[in-house]
C-alpha cells in the first residue's frame, strides 16, 4: 500500500489557505467526494482501531490517531507504543502499518490525495462477491512511489460512487483478493465504511473506536 502525498490546501485548512484547490471532477474524485472529501478541511484528527480476524480464534489489532494539524501519528500495538512525525526524514517501520490500515478506512480520500496512479473504468460489470451491477474503476499505481509500488485496485461502485467491493492486485497481477465495503457510517463531516469481509468469508477486517474531531 502506498505512502500518501497530501494536497495541503485541499486537505488541511491552514489559515494561510484562502480557498480550496480546484481539482478536475474525474471519476476518482467523484468517489472521494461521495465520502465527504469536500468537508475534509473540517477534520483535525482521526483515531481508530484496526482489527483483522485471521482465523476463528486470533484477532490482531492496532490503534492509530492521525493528527492532521500537527502531521503526527500515534500508534499502539502488541509490539510498541509511539508517536512520530510524518515530516521526519526517516519514518519508523510502523508507518507501513499506518498506510496499510488507513487505506482500508480512507481509500476514497486517497484517490484525491495520491498522485502517482492512472485509472480506467468500465460500466455494467458484476461485482465479484455480490454479483451487483457496478461501475468498475481500476487504479494502477506507478512503479516508483510508495512502500509497494505497482499495485492495482479494482473498485466496484454503485450509482452514488460508493464502493461496494474492491479487489487488491499485487504488482498489477491478473489475480487478486476481493473484499466487501460495508457498514458505512458518518463521522463528523465525512463518511467511512467500517467493515470488510473477504471473498472466502473467513477473513474479516473491521474498525472500532472511530473518532473524528
Amino acid at each position: 500500500m502506498k505512502k500518501i502525498t497530501l494536497i495541503v490546501c485541499a486537505v488541511l485548512a491552514y489559515a494561510s489557505c484562502q480557498q480550496k484547490e480546484v481539482v478536475e471532477d474525474t471519476l476518482p474524485m467523484k468517489v472521494a467526494k461521495a465520502y465527504g472529501f469536500d468537508n475534509f478541511d473540517q477534520v483535525n484528527s482521526i483515531a481508530y482501531t484496526w482489527n483483522v480476524q485471521r482465523d476463528s480464534i486470533n484477532v490482531f489489532t492496532r490503534d492509530w490517531k492521525w493528527n492532521l494539524r500537527e502531521n503526527t501519528v500515534y500508534y499502539s500495538g502488541p509490539d510498541t507504543t509511539m508517536t512520530y512525525s510524518l515530516d521526519a526524514d526517516s519514518l519508523p517501520p510502523v508507518d507501513r502499518g499506518f498506510i496499510n490500515d488507513k487505506y482500508w478506512m480512507m481509500y476514497p480520500f486517497q484517490l484525491a490525495w495520491d498522485t502517482g496512479y492512472t485509472w480506467d473504468s468500465e460500466e455494467n460489470v458484476a461485482s465479484p462477491i455480490g454479483g451487483t451491477n457496478a461501475t468498475k474503476l481500476t487504479i494502477v499505481y506507478n512503479s516508483e512511489d510508495g512502500y509497494t509500488p505497482g499495485d492495482a485496485y479494482d473498485l466496484y461502485l454503485d450509482e452514488n460512487y460508493k464502493i461496494l467491493e474492491w479487489t487488491f492486485r499485487k504488482g498489477n497481477g491478473l489475480d487478486g483478493r476481493t473484499w466487501t465495503w460495508e457498514n458505512e457510517q458518518s463521522f463528523g463531516p465525512i463518511t467511512m465504511a467500517t467493515d470488510h469481509k473477504g471473498q472466502d468469508g473467513q477473513r474479516v477486517i473491521w474498525f472500532t473506536n472511530v473518532k473524528v474531531d
